[in-house]
């Protein structure tokens, strides 16, 4: 493997600037976080197709990795989807060995010069990663250099995966359940002995109408009110200081490296003074997410996802309507208030006449209207990495105007990233 040839690449200016990446999140048995699978993708202004053209996978991947792919990934382990011709190429150096899959997409045979690369980069220390099909044929020898197995559950029917799994497990490989969709399905991989799982089914849970709040969540809630209204800050220090553990959470959370503030904040006045009610509505809407009493780790994903929405939007807003911080706040509420119905699985209408919001964001999370709607409706695009004309003139108007989306992204990544690794 020759690192400096990769190197040298990487010292070249890169051509494909414009492309954008979701992250899906891979979670252990206990539904705490363990790795995210980064899907790239060229915006609808580049009509490169990255997944079988090497030079642009190659720019694609060394674009990350000079961005910083652990911004991407936090602690997590990063699992990137990799061709034949890409892994036969010689771009790793700028990857991250120890904190690295290399996914082999279906298109990979197990031919000898194949074999042999692997066990080249098997030998530099990457891991390996592919996915079992239903007639059992695709691994083959491939089996012996791979240290995770996926299975998709949408391909594999369900006699074949009982049959399939007890087998794998006995080769002494870890096993990805993909496509989770229901609680059922995870319940039936759990107890197969499924260590990772990946699906919609741990970003979005169905909402479940009648689900009432917690008392502590109602107690955010509310003071979420008493911020969002004209009340004084004397009032919402009172209301503040009736919680003890409010109090806590409030002030820890205030002082993350994500808060960005140049002191430490040491007190509820200070906080209320200092932070401003604008950022102050913005801790207390993750702190519904991060509540450690009642979600603690295993809410990370959920976290994540609803943190890194809204700062994505945030951060749309900005490039979009440039010098309007207002417009920049009302985005970043709207990406965390979309989710909210999946955090307390109550409908969304209901949650929109519990907390005080206008007709914009209103219009936004109910309708994907205006706007924040179609931010909303871009991040969303975003995540679950769909094209063409449902990816709105929002991102066309980005695309063209040069700006880098994925830098929008990374930025977006990591800054959640301080949010969760401080709020728990």
């Amino acid at each position: 493997m020759t690192d400096t040839a990769s190197l040298d690449q990487a010292s070249q200016p890169l051509q494909l600037r414009h492309f954008y990446l979701a992250r899906q999140p891979m979670l252990d048995r206990n539904q705490a976080l363990f790795g995210y699978e980064l899907l790239f993708r060229p915006t609808p202004a580049n009509s490169a197709d990255i997944e079988s053209d090497l030079p642009a996978t190659a720019g694609v991947l060394a674009h990350a990795a000079q961005l910083g792919l652990p911004r991407a990934v936090g602690d997590a382990v990063a699992f990137l989807n990799v061709d034949t011709e890409v892994l036969m190429s010689d771009i790793f150096a700028f990857l991250p060995r120890e904190r690295t899959v290399l996914e082999l997409v279906g298109t990979v045979e197990a031919t000898e010069p194949v074999l042999w690369r692997l066990a080249e980069l098997s030998g530099h220390g990457f891991r390996f990663a592919a996915e079992a099909s239903a007639h059992g044929s695709r691994l083959g020898r491939l089996l012996p250099l791979l240290d995770y197995v996926k299975i998709d559950l949408r391909a594999m029917p369900v006699v074949t995966m009982l049959a399939l799994v007890p087998r794998l497990r006995g080769t002494g490989k870890r096993l990805i359940a993909e496509k989770v969709e229901s609680q059922t399905e995870y319940k039936t991989c759990l107890d197969l002995g499924f260590d990772y799982f990946q699906g919609f089914y741990f970003a979005r849970p169905s909402v479940i109408a009648g689900r009432k709040l917690s008392p502590s969540q109602l107690a955010v809630v509310d003071l979420l009110n008493l911020v969002m209204s004209d009340t004084d800050n004397i009032d919402i220090e009172r209301a503040i200081k009736r919680d003890v553990t409010l109090s806590i959470n409030l002030l820890r959370i205030v002082n993350t490296p994500a808060a960005g503030l140049r002191q430490r904040i040491d007190s509820l006045s200070q906080a209320l003074v200092v932070v401003g009610r604008r950022q102050l509505q913005r801790w207390l809407q993750i702190m519904l997410f991060a509540e450690p009493g009642n979600h603690g780790h295993t809410q990370t994903p959920l976290l994540m996802l609803a943190s890194t929405r809204a700062r994505l939007m945030e951060l749309l807003a900005e490039r979009l309507r440039p010098g309007q911080r207002h417009v920049a706040d009302m985005a970043f509420t709207v990406g965390i208030m979309s989710l909210m119905d999946t955090l307390f699985c109550v409908p969304m209408a209901d949650l929109v006449e519990q907390i005080p919001v206008s007709d914009e964001v209103s219009g936004a999370l109910l309708r994907r209207s205006g706007f924040f709607g179609e931010l909303l409706r871009l991040a969303e695009a975003f995540e679950r990495m769909e094209e063409g004309d449902d990816v709105m003139p929002a991102l066309s108007e980005l695309a063209s105007s040069g700006d880098d989306l994925v830098e929008l992204e990374m930025a977006a990544f990591e800054w959640s990233g301080q949010v969760v690794r401080s709020a728990l």
